[in-house]
């Protein structure tokens, strides 16, 4: 599913929500004591159950039965517990034995049938349980990514995935320049169409940043909601700051509406609000301005839709999810289907003069005005999660396509699709999925008359659709007409193009351009492969946003900007020029980052194998780009004027530092935690100096160390250990294990001594 992204298919607990760290240390399944799903209550009641179910056993039973036992109970808390039980399909059973894969499971059988009745009370798998092949059968997953025990180390699952073999034929060779990094999750860049040409970048935090058109970035923040905004810092969380847009005549009434998740008392709720841009200051908003327009209840935490949008016709859309869990459960026929819910919907309310009176209204020729028990304002119905949604431009000439709505809706089991938005029509959810029938009984209703997609693609091409736009820009006319998206999961970028005479949609997929193709100063052909979401700028230019780590505080989100190598428009055709912009802000040059140092990588996916105590990759796990050609995926580092880096990326090396416990989730600053032996750890603050917190400072890409921040100023790291003390830098060191210090592991110390640094690219602090 669609993150803001963020996406089930990372992992996801049986009841639908994140995994998380136990407030209190599991004593069982100590394999998920950082990290998983099960509380400490829920760990004792699988250790009652561990010992009543080997009680029967004798010393023999004991000796052979007990690991695999404990795997088995222990996998309720896994991160990937929804998967392994198949909890995401709706139409059958959960599991009472996790899917296995087929290996472990011939072993268990040899070894341990004798606990099957003790571990599940399956009637079918007690008719069974004598026979190897039909159990294992039985057993194994649909999905077999995510069968036990080979998702602990399976390259499909995290980082590989983008990398499947692509056929050459029809693959388009585009490039990429990279115009921003150091993002936290973006999720959403726009544009104020006033004719100054800034795009506006919203993190998942909460964050929104101004970016200038000569990509400088403005230091303060345009809006800063973190502290309202729900989130965490899980990787998959679908929840936080999920969409931003302004109203057409922002030029004149400085108004922008938000969508984000938000915690009200014990409820979960998406939110929109409008805001008004400060009258002291045209980039920054006035916070104080907010008006709830909008709330709805959201009963998981998944699905939560996320996109604002004005259309041509002046109205506001809203784009819900049906929410969440799996199935769409909710009620006879789900939320998607149901007109009196708003949620697995596309709304559209005037939000226009709304000074005075309410703060919307609904449009005289809303469809479902008249009908009985109907939400008036509801525009169109029967959608699942729609993730990113655009507004043809039209053609530039003859403005054909002009005013269309595109979207993409993430698909539950086998289709991911995309829709052209049409007024009053029901686009099937939660009968149909892409082409396919889903709930049968549904599907086979007469009165559906459902509107099907422009295109769906199974799940074999990825797992999670984010869709995009129509190019309609002037710089490379080749491209016009051509609607582009992608997939978070498998990172693949894709196109359609309609064919005027039939009116189908014909699809290629767009490859990375190899060899000398982007072989031009300032181009690329690669990217991180989680694609979050696309955009285009005031002069109609495409982008994409992607992260390496899909944590809404991962500050590894790059934007991109797409780019034909094969034919440009001519000279001075495409040139504009951008109403000035006061800032007040001061502003960071935009550049480049440099070819990543062995200690750059956090690979949070090996940090989790490590932690659960799985085997080792075969492979060193990628942690920075997805490189595409038309013959095949490779694993390469970033690629510039043709030149390659080797063919694996170095696995996590001792001395790298990472920053964590910044309330707002910000990059620049946190408790130091440092990587040695395969274990992370904190630093005492005895003797912490900015010597010191420049050498981290300057690890982690900074320029300067503005603070070295003493206390446990940003929390205290209880769960680690403290693996440095007394530590002496004279600054330029490579990291603090070339400094002096007590010896690693020795320490005269408690967690409430741990240090922190703050870091930055000016001599300043600026708080936010």
């Amino acid at each position: 599913d669609a993150a803001a992204r963020v996406d089930p298919a990372v992992h996801h607990c049986l009841d639908f929500k994140p995994p998380f760290r136990p407030l209190r240390e599991l004593e069982f399944c100590v394999m998920y004591k950082e990290f998983g799903c099960c509380d400490y209550q829920r760990d004792q009641e699988l250790m009652t159950k561990y010992y009543q179910i080997m009680d029967h056993f004798d010393h023999y039973g004991y000796a052979n039965c007990a690991g695999f036992v404990l795997e088995l109970l222990c996998q309720e808390c896994s991160p990937y517990a929804a998967h392994l039980f198949d909890a995401e399909d709706p139409s059958t059973p959960v599991r009472t034995i996790p899917g296995l894969c087929p290996e472990y499971c011939s072993q268990f059988w040899k070894k341990c049938s004798a606990t099957i009745p003790f571990l599940s009370d399956d009637p079918h798998t007690a008719e069974i349980k004598e026979d190897q092949t039909l159990l294992c059968q039985y057993l194994k997953l649909d999905d077999v990514d995510y069968c036990y025990p080979h998702l602990l180390s399976s390259q499909k699952l995290t980082q590989n995935l983008g990398r499947v073999q692509s056929d050459s034929e029809g693959c388009l060779q585009l490039c990429l320049e990279e115009v921003a990094n150091g993002l936290q999750n973006p999720l959403a860049m726009v544009h104020a169409n006033d004719g100054t040409h800034r795009f506006f970048v919203a993190e998942q935090v909460g964050l929104v940043w101004i970016y200038l058109p000569e990509r400088s970035k403005l230091e303060r923040p345009f809006l800063n909601i973190t502290r309202t905004v729900l989130t965490s810092s899980w990787e998959g969380d679908e929840r936080g700051f999920l969409g931003l847009t302004f109203h057409p005549k922002y030029k004149y009434n400085g108004k922008l509406y938000v969508y984000y998740s938000v915690e009200v008392g014990f409820d979960e709720r998406i939110r929109i609000s409008e805001f008004h841009v400060s009258a002291k200051d045209m980039n920054v908003v006035d916070h104080a301005s907010e008006r709830v327009i909008l709330e709805i209840d959201e009963p998981a935490s998944n699905h939560n839709g996320g996109q604002l949008l004005f259309a041509d016709d002046g109205y506001l859309y809203v784009f819900t999810g049906d929410g969440g869990m799996a199935g769409d459960p909710f009620g006879k026929y789900g939320n998607a289907q149901n007109k009196s819910a708003l949620l697995g919907k596309v709304l559209r309310i005037d939000v226009n003069d709304n000074e005075r009176g309410p703060l919307y209204r609904i449009p005289p020729d809303n469809p479902f005005i008249q009908e009985r028990g109907a939400r008036p304002e509801i525009y169109a119905y029967g959608v699942r999660n729609m993730w990113r949604c655009s507004v043809d431009r039209g053609d530039q000439w003859t403005k054909e396509g002009k005013g269309r709505i595109f979207c993409g809706d993430v698909g539950q089991n086998k289709f991911e699709e995309i829709d052209i938005i049409e007024k009053g029509r029901n686009f099937g959810w939660r009968a149909k999925e892409g082409f396919s029938c889903y709930d049968k009984k549904l599907c086979a209703n007469s009165s559906l008359d459902d509107v099907l997609p422009i295109y769906a693609y199974p799940h074999k091409m990825g797992k999670s659709v984010t869709g995009g736009y129509v190019y309609r820009g002037c710089e490379y006319p080749n491209m016009n007409g051509m609607y582009i998206f992608g997939d978070f999961m498998s990172g693949r970028l894709m196109s359609l193009r309609e064919d005027r005479n039939t009116g189908r949609w014909k699809y290629n997929e767009i490859c990375m351009g190899k060899g000398l193709t982007c072989a031009f100063p300032g181009l690329i052909n690669n990217y991180h492969q989680y694609i979050i979401s696309f955009a285009e700028d005031e002069a109609g230019e495409l982008y994409f946003m992607s992260t390496g780590i899909p944590s809404a505080t991962s500050p590894s989100g790059v934007i991109y900007k797409i780019v034909d190598p094969s034919r440009r428009a001519p000279p001075r055709q495409c040139h504009y020029d951008p109403l000035p912009v006061r800032v007040k802000s001061n502003l960071i040059k935009f550049k480049t980052l440099p070819e990543p140092p062995p200690t750059e990588p956090f690979d949070w996916l090996q940090e989790l194998i490590d932690r659960l105590g799985g085997p080792e990759p075969t492979t060193p796990l990628p942690t920075t780009t997805t490189t595409k050609s038309t013959k095949q995926l490779r694993r390469k580092g970033r690629h510039r004027k043709g030149k390659s880096r080797t063919e694996s990326t170095p696995e996590l090396q001792n001395g790298v530092v990472r920053l964590v416990g910044d309330e707002q989730g910000r990059s620049d600053r946190g408790r130091v935690e440092i990587y040695v032996n395969r274990d992370w750890g904190t630093v005492c603050d005895d003797l912490w100096t900015t010597k010191n917190a420049a050498v981290v400072c300057r690890q982690l890409g900074f320029r300067y160390a503005l603070k070295a921040a003493k206390n446990s100023e940003f929390g205290e790291g209880k769960d680690l250990q403290i693996l440095l003390d007394d530590v002496q830098c004279v600054g330029t060191e490579s990291s603090l294990l070339d400094c002096k210090h007590a010896g690693v592991g020795t320490h005269n110390c408690a967690h409430y001594e741990d240090a922190g640094v703050i870091c930055g690219n000016l001599h300043y602090i600026v708080e936010i």
